[in-house]
């Protein structure tokens, strides 16, 4: 929508080939139905892809997040409130409804033509112009074409990979996909009977490069875990191979181990209320328990009755915690893709393909995504506007 938009706006003759009934369906999922349309502060650094970093900075400058959000409250008429726990920005109205349509209202106003239900198939170049082959419809000649299909997440919005077939089918290097931001599966489960329980952790990985840092709100699930923490640090189980598992690690309590020991064996009490003493982070009394009895010792026992081994089991338990993932929710519950069209193969200030003149890439059909919080959107935006800049 920002591509035909933009495009439209600059005088091109823009046609919007949607194969859903409605359009922007991810908008409307998003933020559990409020979107969560920008975040508050750009964090480019906390961008995954397989490319060059360089290359993604450079597409998201293309766009700055205060412009965007002038554009989204003074053009769209969408004014914007933040929500002070998270940082993330959400429509007024708190309605997702209300992005998509103005969004699509705009595409409308600007002189584009939006075609509703219609799925392209193939794109090919016949004599000098790209050949849009679409399914139940006759064939468009078009001068030039945006790829904007989003990735393989939520195959029911309309998600289904057809974007990147075609990039590679038109001799696109495609970094390997795999679901992103998805919650993560145990089986078994040591902690499904605390489903619904959430709190604020720090997650860490050592393996790979550079060594993942993340924090935020974790919930535990009927089947595993979720939450920003977990959606955020959900790509090192995806990509993990058979050979390599990748160790996603849980800081419960935000203690320096040798504090929280020698806080330890200077407390007294049962080892409950010792670890609720010692901890800054307060956990949840049931999280807490299942925690210590994780560790083989009792809640309720005088902390002074335990030995010195079960005192450290303790401590590695609250501070360097091996999440005991065995799966993840796919691409069903996925909120982005990982991978996509490489993005050196995409000229990064006009998003046009390197390979081929007239066709260009933006949003999640490319190699990047961001964190939790709207910056999938942000970079959505910016690219789709780079693109339709540029046609």
């Amino acid at each position: 929508m920002l591509a035909a938009l933009t495009a439209s706006r600059r005088g091109a003759d823009v046609i919007l080939v949607e194969s859903t009934a409605d359009g922007g369906r991810k908008i409307l999922i998003s933020g559990g139905g409020r979107c969560n349309i920008l975040p508050s502060v750009a964090q480019p650094d906390r961008y995954v892809t397989g490319s060059s970093r360089n290359t993604l900075r450079k597409m998201l400058r293309s766009w700055p997040l205060a412009e965007q959000r002038a554009f989204f409250e003074a053009e769209l008429g969408t004014p914007l409130v933040r929500e002070e726990e998270t940082g993330k920005l959400f429509p007024e109205s708190n309605r997702a409804r209300d992005v998509r349509d103005a969004l699509m209202a705009a595409v409308r106003d600007a002189g584009a033509r939006v075609w509703l239900g219609a799925r392209v198939t193939d794109i090919g170049r016949v004599d000098g112009e790209w050949e849009v082959r679409l399914a139940g419809a006759p064939e468009v000649r078009a001068g030039a074409v945006v790829v904007a299909t989003g990735g393989l997440s939520v195959p029911r919005t309309g998600s289904d990979g057809a974007g990147l077939a075609i990039a590679e089918a038109l001799g696109h290097v495609i970094t390997p996909t795999y679901p992103a931001l998805t919650p993560l599966l145990a089986d078994p489960h040591p902690q499904a009977h605390l489903a619904g329980v959430s709190t604020d952790v720090a997650i860490t990985s050592r393996r790979g490069k550079p060594a993942y840092r993340g924090s935020g709100s974790l919930l535990v699930t009927h089947g595993g875990w979720s939450g920003p923490a977990v959606l955020d640090a959900s790509h090192l189980a995806t990509t993990s191979t058979a050979d390599e598992h990748h160790d996603i690690v849980v800081d419960w309590v935000g203690v320096d181990p040798a504090d929280l020991d020698t806080a330890l064996r200077a407390a007294k009490g049962t080892v409950r209320t010792a670890l609720s003493a010692a901890a800054e982070a307060q956990l949840p009394r049931r999280l807490l328990d299942a925690l210590i009895e994780e560790a083989g010792a009792d809640p309720s026992v005088p902390l002074a009755q335990l030995q010195r081994v079960q005192r450290r089991a303790l401590v590695d338990t609250l501070t360097d915690y091996a999440l005991p993932w065995t799966g993840h929710a796919g691409y069903q519950k996925a909120e982005v893709t990982g991978g996509g069209v490489r993005l050196d193969e995409v000229a990064p200030r006009t998003m046009e393909s390197r390979r081929a003149p007239g066709l260009f890439f933006c949003g999640e059909v490319l190699d990047a995504f961001g964190p939790i919080g709207g910056h999938n959107f942000m970079w959505a935006w910016a690219t789709g506007r780079a693109a339709g800049k540029s046609v």
